[in-house]
């Protein structure tokens, strides 16, 4: 068992996620890159001043803009997306993910009851997706449907589409404002992925994946994968072989009482990291994360459902879904992230009739930051790429009561 101290973990887990030590990729190919070293891109819908899943990728990815995340899903097909928890995947995962689509059509009560109280509505959207090629939600008027109480949708027509997306039968064609453009599966994916694997290698696949996603993983709290069929039976029958053979370690964290587990193929960057040493693989193309900080995005795995305490002992909730008076912080409060610790958060909005991005406040864990000139300079950098990215025209920082701070990210937005 390899033991490593928590700042090595903290490094681990930022660079398998590409946020540490900084950004290691670029443009439309350095896209589709870090969207494979996250194993998983969580999409949301809501745009405060981004969404969710482009604040992810700009954060690890230079000249990122808003969007090419849905280029090289849905134009170049290398990704696609699904599931009830929503992320993106790799288009050539998708025989393993057929297999959860199966048990997930064939077990439990959701699927099992659309089909079985909207069995005509299926029938028909089967039918007009033969026809028509592509179908949204949007094409079918709420007065022309049998209205549902159901939040997967309002109408047999949403409920219909929703489950045969759920079930494999039709995937993604693209976006229209975020709504999901449905198209029969043979139409998007290619025909050598249209299959199953078998139930071993797509339970041996899940566990690898998940491991993955999380860097270190406690195999008892796998994101996605094994909320489906016969979940805690599945990893123990797997544990022992895989470790025997080598496909994953245990790692023991000085601090933390569970044994975790990581990839074995990720055992020479864990040796590197504890002697101190960046992986060749992980230098940034541009500045470190300690001469720019980089803003996490809500749904940001490392920080996201308490992990920011574990990992960083830093308490992060995201605020969005909170009544106001029960708000600590803000609506749309960042984690802020400088070298390997999350030192503080802010909150801010886009104000698109003026071009501006406004700061709403910033509140730093160790308020002697404030006087940091190394930290105020990786601070202004940050937000000075920040406002290129959401193209903005002007920065406020009003907000900002720290006066190096504040002169500091002025100079460099101006």
């Amino acid at each position: 068992m390899l033991t490593i101290n928590i700042e090595t973990a903290r490094r681990f887990i930022l660079g398998k996620q590409g946020l540490w030590p900084g950004r290691r990729w670029r443009g439309i190919e350095g896209t589709e890159q870090a969207m494979h070293a996250m194993e998983y891109l969580q999409l949301d819908p809501l745009n405060i001043i981004a969404r969710s899943q482009d604040i992810m990728l700009h954060s690890r990815v230079l000249d990122y803009t808003p969007g090419m995340w849905e280029n090289v899903t849905y134009q170049k097909r290398k990704f696609f997306d699904w599931g009830s928890w929503l992320a993106v995947r790799a288009m050539d995962e998708l025989p393993h993910w057929r297999v959860v689509m199966r048990r997930e059509r064939n077990s439990g009560l959701r699927l099992p009851a659309i089909a079985r109280d909207h069995a005509e509505a299926i029938i028909e959207m089967r039918a007009v997706l033969r026809e028509r090629g592509v179908v949204s939600n949007r094409d079918f008027a709420m007065a022309t449907r049998t209205r549902t109480q159901n939040y997967r949708g309002r109408k047999d027509s949403a409920l219909a589409l929703y489950y045969l997306w759920s079930t494999g039968e039709v995937m993604t064609h693209h976006r229209d404002r975020f709504e999901r453009v449905y198209a029969l599966t043979e139409q998007v994916a290619p025909t050598h992925l249209i299959r199953e694997s078998s139930d071993d290698e797509a339970d041996r696949f899940l566990l690898k994946k998940d491991i993955s996603f999380g860097g270190l993983s406690r195999i008892s709290r796998t994101s996605d994968s094994f909320r489906r069929g016969d979940p805690a039976s599945a990893a123990k029958k797997l544990l022992g072989t895989m470790l025997a053979d080598g496909d994953i370690i245990e790692v023991r964290v000085e601090g933390w009482k569970m044994v975790h587990y990581a990839l074995g193929s990720d055992l020479t960057i864990l040796h590197d990291l504890n002697a101190g040493r960046v992986p060749q693989a992980w230098m940034p193309l541009e500045t470190t994360t300690t001469e720019e900080v980089v803003f996490l995005a809500p749904l940001d795995h490392v920080s996201a459902r308490g992990r920011a305490k574990v990992v960083f002992d830093f308490d992060y909730v995201w605020e969005v879904y909170k009544p106001e008076h029960q708000r600590k912080f803000g609506y749309y409060t960042l984690p802020i992230l400088w070298g390997d610790r999350l030192v503080g958060r802010f909150d801010s909005k886009l104000d698109r009739l003026t071009s501006t991005f406004i700061i709403l406040g910033l509140w730093l864990e160790d308020e002697t930051l404030g006087n940091d000139e190394v930290f105020a300079e990786a601070l202004a950098r940050g937000f000075a790429r920040f406002v290129r990215f959401l193209s903005a025209s002007k920065l406020d920082a009003t907000a900002i009561r720290e006066p190096l701070l504040h002169r500091r990210i002025c100079s460099l937005s101006s």
